[in-house]
Protein backbone atom coordinates (compact mmCIF):
# COMPACT_ATOMS: atom_id res chain seq x y z
CA UNK A 1 0.00 0.00 0.00
CA UNK A 2 1.45 3.44 -0.97
CA UNK A 3 1.83 5.84 1.55
CA UNK A 4 -0.86 8.45 -0.47
CA UNK A 5 -3.47 5.64 0.00
CA UNK A 6 -2.33 4.82 3.75
CA UNK A 7 -3.22 8.84 4.33
CA UNK A 8 -6.75 8.68 3.30
CA UNK A 9 -7.21 5.57 4.66
CA UNK A 10 -5.93 7.48 8.12
CA UNK A 11 -8.16 10.37 7.39
CA UNK A 12 -11.47 7.73 6.84
CA UNK A 13 -10.28 6.22 10.57
CA UNK A 14 -9.97 9.92 12.28
CA UNK A 15 -6.49 9.28 13.04
CA UNK A 16 -5.13 11.83 10.14
CA UNK A 17 -1.79 13.16 11.42
CA UNK A 18 -0.14 16.45 11.37
CA UNK A 19 1.76 18.11 14.41
CA UNK A 20 2.05 22.20 15.30
CA UNK A 21 3.57 24.72 17.85
CA UNK A 22 2.41 26.32 20.55
CA UNK A 23 0.40 29.69 19.42
CA UNK A 24 0.58 32.94 21.50
CA UNK A 25 -2.60 34.31 20.15
CA UNK A 26 -4.16 31.10 20.69
CA UNK A 27 -5.71 30.65 24.90
CA UNK A 28 -3.65 28.40 26.88
CA UNK A 29 -4.55 24.63 26.08
CA UNK A 30 -6.89 25.45 23.01
CA UNK A 31 -6.26 23.51 19.86
CA UNK A 32 -6.48 25.05 16.48
CA UNK A 33 -9.43 24.17 14.40
CA UNK A 34 -9.13 24.04 10.84
CA UNK A 35 -11.44 23.90 8.44
CA UNK A 36 -11.51 22.60 5.10
CA UNK A 37 -13.68 22.68 2.15
CA UNK A 38 -12.79 20.96 -0.70
CA UNK A 39 -14.31 20.52 -4.15
CA UNK A 40 -14.88 17.02 -4.69
CA UNK A 41 -16.65 14.25 -3.38
CA UNK A 42 -14.49 11.96 -1.16
CA UNK A 43 -11.19 12.08 0.60
CA UNK A 44 -9.99 9.61 -1.86
CA UNK A 45 -10.55 12.07 -4.64
CA UNK A 46 -8.63 14.55 -3.03
CA UNK A 47 -5.98 12.14 -1.95
CA UNK A 48 -3.26 13.86 -3.98
CA UNK A 49 -3.86 17.25 -2.77
CA UNK A 50 -5.05 16.30 0.93
CA UNK A 51 -1.42 14.09 0.83
CA UNK A 52 0.19 17.13 -0.17
CA UNK A 53 -1.59 19.03 2.43
CA UNK A 54 -1.32 17.51 4.88
CA UNK A 55 2.61 16.91 4.34
CA UNK A 56 2.78 20.53 4.03
CA UNK A 57 1.78 21.38 7.84
CA UNK A 58 3.55 18.71 8.95
CA UNK A 59 6.11 20.37 7.14
CA UNK A 60 5.55 22.99 9.80
CA UNK A 61 5.27 21.19 12.66
CA UNK A 62 1.44 20.42 12.76
CA UNK A 63 -0.30 17.05 13.41
CA UNK A 64 -3.79 16.37 13.78
CA UNK A 65 -5.37 15.66 17.49
CA UNK A 66 -2.22 16.86 18.84
CA UNK A 67 -1.83 20.70 18.63
CA UNK A 68 -4.41 21.19 15.46
CA UNK A 69 -7.73 19.52 14.19
CA UNK A 70 -8.50 19.40 10.91
CA UNK A 71 -12.51 19.31 9.52
CA UNK A 72 -12.54 18.19 6.26
CA UNK A 73 -15.90 18.74 4.07
CA UNK A 74 -16.16 17.45 0.45
CA UNK A 75 -19.16 19.13 -1.21
CA UNK A 76 -18.78 16.73 -5.00
CA UNK A 77 -19.08 19.83 -6.71
CA UNK A 78 -22.83 20.87 -5.91
CA UNK A 79 -22.78 24.34 -5.57
CA UNK A 80 -25.54 24.47 -2.58
CA UNK A 81 -23.30 21.89 -0.57
CA UNK A 82 -20.07 24.62 -0.79
CA UNK A 83 -22.61 26.95 1.20
CA UNK A 84 -24.03 24.33 3.20
CA UNK A 85 -20.75 22.76 4.38
CA UNK A 86 -19.20 26.67 4.41
CA UNK A 87 -22.06 27.43 7.10
CA UNK A 88 -21.61 24.57 9.03
CA UNK A 89 -18.11 25.04 9.38
CA UNK A 90 -18.66 28.35 11.08
CA UNK A 91 -20.99 27.05 13.56
CA UNK A 92 -18.09 24.45 14.38
CA UNK A 93 -16.42 27.98 15.26
CA UNK A 94 -13.58 27.11 13.10
CA UNK A 95 -10.10 29.19 13.99
CA UNK A 96 -9.15 29.31 10.22
CA UNK A 97 -10.80 28.15 6.79
CA UNK A 98 -8.68 26.58 4.11
CA UNK A 99 -11.29 26.82 0.71
CA UNK A 100 -9.67 24.56 -2.52
CA UNK A 101 -11.10 26.26 -5.63
CA UNK A 102 -13.24 29.06 -6.68
CA UNK A 103 -16.50 28.21 -5.80
CA UNK A 104 -15.12 26.76 -1.93
CA UNK A 105 -13.36 30.34 -1.80
CA UNK A 106 -16.38 32.09 -2.53
CA UNK A 107 -18.86 30.29 -0.39
CA UNK A 108 -16.43 30.76 2.73
CA UNK A 109 -15.86 34.42 2.18
CA UNK A 110 -20.13 34.70 2.05
CA UNK A 111 -20.14 32.54 5.30
CA UNK A 112 -17.79 34.83 7.41
CA UNK A 113 -16.34 38.21 7.30
CA UNK A 114 -13.96 37.51 10.62
CA UNK A 115 -12.70 34.09 10.58
CA UNK A 116 -9.26 34.20 8.44
CA UNK A 117 -9.37 32.41 5.26
CA UNK A 118 -6.63 31.08 2.56
CA UNK A 119 -7.85 29.74 -0.34
CA UNK A 120 -6.20 27.41 -2.67
CA UNK A 121 -6.44 26.64 -6.41
CA UNK A 122 -8.27 30.39 -7.40
CA UNK A 123 -8.23 32.31 -10.54
CA UNK A 124 -7.86 36.14 -11.07
CA UNK A 125 -9.04 36.37 -7.26
CA UNK A 126 -9.31 40.09 -7.69
CA UNK A 127 -11.50 39.71 -10.54
CA UNK A 128 -13.71 37.75 -8.87
CA UNK A 129 -13.52 40.41 -5.43
CA UNK A 130 -11.93 38.05 -3.33
CA UNK A 131 -9.56 40.12 -2.54
CA UNK A 132 -8.74 43.93 -3.32
CA UNK A 133 -5.32 43.31 -4.83
CA UNK A 134 -2.73 40.55 -4.87
CA UNK A 135 -0.43 42.99 -2.83
CA UNK A 136 -3.28 43.62 -0.55
CA UNK A 137 -5.81 41.27 -0.06
CA UNK A 138 -7.54 43.30 2.42
CA UNK A 139 -10.18 41.98 5.03
CA UNK A 140 -10.16 38.62 6.25
CA UNK A 141 -8.90 36.54 2.98
CA UNK A 142 -5.58 35.92 1.38
CA UNK A 143 -4.24 32.66 -0.29
CA UNK A 144 -2.71 31.08 -3.53
CA UNK A 145 -3.69 31.98 -7.48
CA UNK A 146 -3.03 28.82 -9.75
CA UNK A 147 -2.12 31.21 -12.55
CA UNK A 148 -5.00 28.87 -14.69
CA UNK A 149 -5.48 31.41 -17.16
CA UNK A 150 -1.93 32.96 -17.75
CA UNK A 151 -0.48 29.15 -18.61
CA UNK A 152 -3.52 28.84 -21.23
CA UNK A 153 -0.81 29.72 -23.83
CA UNK A 154 1.84 27.52 -22.20
CA UNK A 155 -0.45 24.28 -22.85
CA UNK A 156 -1.18 25.41 -26.11
CA UNK A 157 2.31 25.49 -26.89
CA UNK A 158 3.39 22.39 -25.64
CA UNK A 159 0.40 20.82 -27.11
CA UNK A 160 1.55 22.12 -30.80
CA UNK A 161 5.29 21.04 -29.98
CA UNK A 162 4.49 17.64 -29.52
CA UNK A 163 1.60 17.42 -32.21
CA UNK A 164 3.40 19.60 -35.12
CA UNK A 165 0.59 19.15 -37.54
CA UNK A 166 -1.76 20.76 -34.97
CA UNK A 167 -4.08 23.36 -36.48
CA UNK A 168 -7.62 22.97 -34.55
CA UNK A 169 -7.57 22.34 -31.33
CA UNK A 170 -10.09 22.56 -28.26
CA UNK A 171 -10.27 24.17 -25.09
CA UNK A 172 -12.73 23.08 -23.32
CA UNK A 173 -14.57 25.47 -20.41
CA UNK A 174 -16.91 25.39 -17.82
CA UNK A 175 -19.49 27.58 -19.18
CA UNK A 176 -21.02 27.83 -15.09
CA UNK A 177 -18.45 30.39 -14.23
CA UNK A 178 -18.81 33.01 -17.71
CA UNK A 179 -16.61 35.18 -16.75
CA UNK A 180 -13.83 32.70 -16.49
CA UNK A 181 -14.66 30.56 -19.52
CA UNK A 182 -14.91 34.16 -21.50
CA UNK A 183 -11.22 34.67 -20.15
CA UNK A 184 -9.85 31.55 -20.84
CA UNK A 185 -11.22 31.89 -24.54
CA UNK A 186 -9.75 35.80 -24.74
CA UNK A 187 -6.00 34.31 -23.98
CA UNK A 188 -6.50 31.16 -25.53
CA UNK A 189 -7.00 32.58 -28.95
CA UNK A 190 -4.23 35.09 -28.68
CA UNK A 191 -1.69 32.02 -28.00
CA UNK A 192 -3.68 30.55 -30.57
CA UNK A 193 -2.95 33.09 -33.18
CA UNK A 194 0.52 33.34 -32.36
CA UNK A 195 0.66 29.30 -32.71
CA UNK A 196 -0.86 29.48 -35.63
CA UNK A 197 -3.82 27.27 -34.54
CA UNK A 198 -7.41 27.98 -34.91
CA UNK A 199 -8.59 27.25 -31.41
CA UNK A 200 -12.51 26.45 -30.80
CA UNK A 201 -14.18 26.48 -27.31
CA UNK A 202 -16.41 24.01 -26.32
CA UNK A 203 -18.36 24.66 -23.11
CA UNK A 204 -20.11 22.28 -20.53
CA UNK A 205 -22.04 22.99 -17.41
CA UNK A 206 -21.98 19.53 -15.50
CA UNK A 207 -20.36 16.10 -16.28
CA UNK A 208 -23.56 15.00 -18.18
CA UNK A 209 -22.21 17.37 -20.91
CA UNK A 210 -18.81 15.62 -21.64
CA UNK A 211 -19.68 12.83 -24.20
CA UNK A 212 -21.97 15.91 -26.36
CA UNK A 213 -18.72 17.91 -25.78
CA UNK A 214 -16.41 15.61 -27.20
CA UNK A 215 -18.71 14.72 -30.02
CA UNK A 216 -18.26 18.12 -31.04
CA UNK A 217 -14.69 17.68 -30.89
CA UNK A 218 -14.92 15.00 -33.29
CA UNK A 219 -17.25 16.39 -35.49
CA UNK A 220 -15.02 19.77 -36.22
CA UNK A 221 -11.92 17.40 -36.51
CA UNK A 222 -10.35 19.27 -33.87
CA UNK A 223 -6.40 17.31 -33.41
CA UNK A 224 -5.99 18.09 -29.73
CA UNK A 225 -7.52 18.99 -26.59
CA UNK A 226 -6.46 21.63 -23.69
CA UNK A 227 -9.00 22.82 -21.15
CA UNK A 228 -9.56 25.73 -18.31
CA UNK A 229 -8.35 24.80 -14.80
CA UNK A 230 -12.24 23.64 -13.05
CA UNK A 231 -12.54 21.29 -9.91
CA UNK A 232 -14.90 19.74 -12.07
CA UNK A 233 -12.45 18.51 -14.65
CA UNK A 234 -10.04 17.56 -11.86
CA UNK A 235 -12.65 15.52 -10.65
CA UNK A 236 -13.71 14.13 -13.93
CA UNK A 237 -10.10 13.67 -14.80
CA UNK A 238 -10.36 9.90 -15.67
CA UNK A 239 -13.30 10.24 -17.92
CA UNK A 240 -11.54 13.09 -19.64
CA UNK A 241 -8.79 11.00 -20.61
CA UNK A 242 -10.93 8.03 -21.10
CA UNK A 243 -12.82 10.17 -23.81
CA UNK A 244 -9.85 11.50 -25.39
CA UNK A 245 -8.32 8.30 -25.67
CA UNK A 246 -11.15 6.38 -27.46
CA UNK A 247 -11.37 9.38 -30.24
CA UNK A 248 -7.43 9.39 -30.91
CA UNK A 249 -7.40 12.89 -29.13
CA UNK A 250 -4.08 14.25 -27.71
CA UNK A 251 -4.90 16.23 -24.56
CA UNK A 252 -3.00 17.84 -22.37
CA UNK A 253 -4.11 18.15 -18.66
CA UNK A 254 -3.30 20.92 -16.01
CA UNK A 255 -2.02 18.76 -12.62
CA UNK A 256 0.55 15.79 -12.68
CA UNK A 257 -1.81 13.02 -11.54
CA UNK A 258 -3.45 14.08 -14.78
CA UNK A 259 -0.95 12.42 -16.84
CA UNK A 260 0.59 10.16 -14.77
CA UNK A 261 -2.50 8.49 -13.25
CA UNK A 262 -5.63 9.50 -15.09
CA UNK A 263 -4.12 8.69 -18.83
CA UNK A 264 -3.65 12.16 -20.68
CA UNK A 265 -0.91 12.17 -22.98
CA UNK A 266 0.40 15.31 -20.90
CA UNK A 267 0.15 17.73 -18.34
CA UNK A 268 1.74 20.61 -16.77
CA UNK A 269 0.84 23.06 -14.12
CA UNK A 270 1.92 23.56 -10.23
CA UNK A 271 3.34 21.26 -8.26
CA UNK A 272 0.12 19.90 -5.50
CA UNK A 273 3.29 19.78 -3.15
CA UNK A 274 4.81 22.72 -3.89
CA UNK A 275 1.20 24.61 -3.67
CA UNK A 276 0.07 23.33 -0.55
CA UNK A 277 3.33 23.99 1.16
CA UNK A 278 2.57 27.68 0.32
CA UNK A 279 -1.06 27.19 2.06
CA UNK A 280 0.52 25.55 5.08
CA UNK A 281 2.93 28.19 5.24
CA UNK A 282 0.01 31.07 5.61
CA UNK A 283 -1.45 28.57 8.16
CA UNK A 284 1.16 28.77 10.38
CA UNK A 285 1.43 32.67 10.04
CA UNK A 286 -2.04 33.22 10.54
CA UNK A 287 -2.17 30.76 13.64
CA UNK A 288 0.87 32.50 14.95
CA UNK A 289 -1.16 36.50 14.89
CA UNK A 290 -0.83 37.28 11.20
CA UNK A 291 -3.37 38.89 9.45
CA UNK A 292 -4.72 37.40 5.95
CA UNK A 293 -5.47 41.28 4.87
CA UNK A 294 -1.40 41.69 5.28
CA UNK A 295 -0.25 38.46 3.18
CA UNK A 296 0.30 39.39 -0.36
CA UNK A 297 -1.70 36.38 -2.42
CA UNK A 298 1.26 34.09 -3.92
CA UNK A 299 1.42 32.67 -6.71
CA UNK A 300 2.87 28.97 -7.65
CA UNK A 301 6.28 28.69 -7.04
CA UNK A 302 7.33 25.59 -8.66
CA UNK A 303 5.79 23.87 -12.44
CA UNK A 304 6.12 20.34 -13.24
CA UNK A 305 5.88 19.03 -17.10
CA UNK A 306 4.77 14.98 -17.38
CA UNK A 307 4.02 12.69 -20.36
CA UNK A 308 2.89 9.19 -20.65
CA UNK A 309 4.33 6.92 -22.93
CA UNK A 310 2.09 4.44 -22.51
CA UNK A 311 -0.53 7.11 -23.89
CA UNK A 312 1.87 8.64 -26.80
CA UNK A 313 1.94 5.01 -27.98
CA UNK A 314 -1.33 4.32 -28.17
CA UNK A 315 -1.75 7.66 -29.68
CA UNK A 316 0.82 7.19 -32.35
CA UNK A 317 2.76 9.96 -30.87
CA UNK A 318 6.41 10.48 -30.55
CA UNK A 319 7.12 13.69 -28.53
CA UNK A 320 10.29 15.35 -29.43
CA UNK A 321 13.91 15.74 -27.26
CA UNK A 322 12.79 18.64 -26.56
CA UNK A 323 9.84 17.85 -24.10
CA UNK A 324 11.79 14.49 -23.01
CA UNK A 325 14.55 16.44 -21.72
CA UNK A 326 12.58 19.02 -19.91
CA UNK A 327 9.80 16.29 -18.12
CA UNK A 328 9.90 16.31 -14.76
CA UNK A 329 8.47 12.88 -14.79
CA UNK A 330 8.12 10.35 -18.06
CA UNK A 331 5.22 7.52 -17.45
CA UNK A 332 5.65 4.32 -18.95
Amino acid sequence: MNNRRKLVIALGAGALSTALPAFAQQPPGKIPRIGILWHAGTAEEERIPLGALVQGLRDFGYIHGKNIILEHRFPNEEPERFISLAAELVQLKVDLFIAVTRPAALAAQDATKSIPIVFQAVADPVAIKLVDSLGKPGHNITGLTNMAVELVPKRLELLKEVVVALSRAALVVNASFPDAARRYNEVGQIAARTLGVTLLPVEIQGPDDFERAFSTITQNRLQGVSFGVDGLFYQKQKLLAQLALERKLPMIGYAMEMAEEAGMLMSYGPSQTGSFNQTARFVDKILKGAKPADLPVEQPSKFELVVNMKIAKALGIRFPDSILLRADKVTK
